[in-house]
């Protein structure tokens, strides 16, 4: 029966990974040039968005002192919990190569970054982190800012497009990364507004 279940996952999975193969390569190969190839690492680079870290900081801090400290903590944990499931469960379950490593695109691939990560690939933790972020800011400070937080959403896209441009993950990895983002993001960003919400 577990031989049985095992096959027939095989039958089902391999053309979505020879998709995402494909996919991958359009993006990594495909879409490559100059200005990409000087943006792309400075996207995933997180010395990047120190800048926007602390004004977020700031901003909830100096302008929600009631509970701007409990919003800085819940970002902390919503970042923490999606870096757990990403990397401590997924990745070490899953053990998926990353594209970098694969014998088999040394020939074509583009790797942008200065090492080949060793950890595994599936699922993006940049991409579930972000996600995460993004969407626990949008559900927070929403009421707030309008519709300014949705701009969030695109930043944590752009970052886990450049995973995949860099050559550091399939498209499937950053895809699941940022449901499981966005599914933690809106269970904290949903407990906070309900319990204390920015006053």
């Amino acid at each position: 029966m577990a031989a049985a279940t095992c096959i027939f996952f095989q039958i089902m999975i391999e053309p979505l990974l020879a998709y995402d193969r494909r996919f991958f390569r359009i993006i990594n190969d495909g879409w490559s040039n100059a200005f990409f190839d000087w943006l792309m690492p400075w996207l995933r680079n997180a010395v990047m968005w120190y800048p926007l870290y602390l004004f977020l900081v700031l901003l909830v801090l100096i302008n929600f002192r009631k509970t701007g400290w409990l919003w800085v903590l819940f970002t902390a944990g919503t970042i923490i919990l999606c870096n757990f499931v990403s990397a401590d469960i997924l990745k070490e379950n899953v053990v998926r190569l990353r594209p970098c490593n694969e014998p088999a695109y040394q020939d074509w691939i583009h790797v942008l970054v200065g090492y080949r990560p060793q950890s595994y690939s599936f699922v993006s933790s940049h991409a579930s982190n972000h996600f995460g972020m993004a969407m626990f800011f949008y559900l927070t400070l929403r009421s707030r800012f309008r519709y300014w937080p949705a701009l969030f959403f695109l930043w944590a896209f752009s970052i886990s497009l450049a995973q995949v441009y860099v050559g550091v993950h399939y498209p499937l990895d950053v895809t699941c990364g940022a449901l499981i983002g966005i599914l933690i993001g809106y269970l904290a960003g949903r407990s906070f507004n309900r319990t204390y919400g920015l006053g």
